[in-house]
């Protein structure tokens, strides 16, 4: 099976603080997405959000600046056992957060869904502004 790797740069008027918790915090997790999200905030911990539909494990957690996460789609074709990796990294800038965001090892069947699923359901919802890279 092919895989690819999304990169994107997304603007967000909000502080590395609020975005860094819009994503750790459950009840704001939640409060995004319309979704239960269940989240650890060690790293090593796991987290399951969309009632369970993904999940993943906290491999990486540096507050306000950086969150890296094993991540698998548990309602998609994926192969068995398969993680792939988030990594966001927020960068202040101008008043307001750079955030840039790679997701790694996304099954090439799936791609575009998970593409349009990030921007439908996460950047849009946080109000973000995704830039040209």
């Amino acid at each position: 099976m092919a895989f690819k790797t999304l990169k994107q740069k997304i603007f967000f008027k909000n502080s590395p603080h609020e975005l860094y918790e819009m994503i750790m915090d459950e009840k704001k997790h939640s409060k995004i997405t319309k979704s239960e999200a269940k989240v650890s905030r060690e790293e090593g911990g796991e987290f399951s959000v969309w009632e369970g539909s993904i999940r993943g494990k906290n491999l990486t957690l540096e507050s306000n600046k950086k969150i890296v996460q094993l991540w698998r789609n548990e309602d998609g074709e994926w192969p068995k056992d398969h993680f792939s990796r988030v990594t966001f990294e927020f960068d202040e800038d101008g008043g307001g957060t750079m955030l840039n965001f790679t997701h790694e090892g996304i099954p090439d069947n799936d791609f575009e869904s998970v593409k349009d699923g990030w921007r439908d359901f996460y950047w849009d919802q946080m109000d973000g502004e995704v830039k040209k890279i």
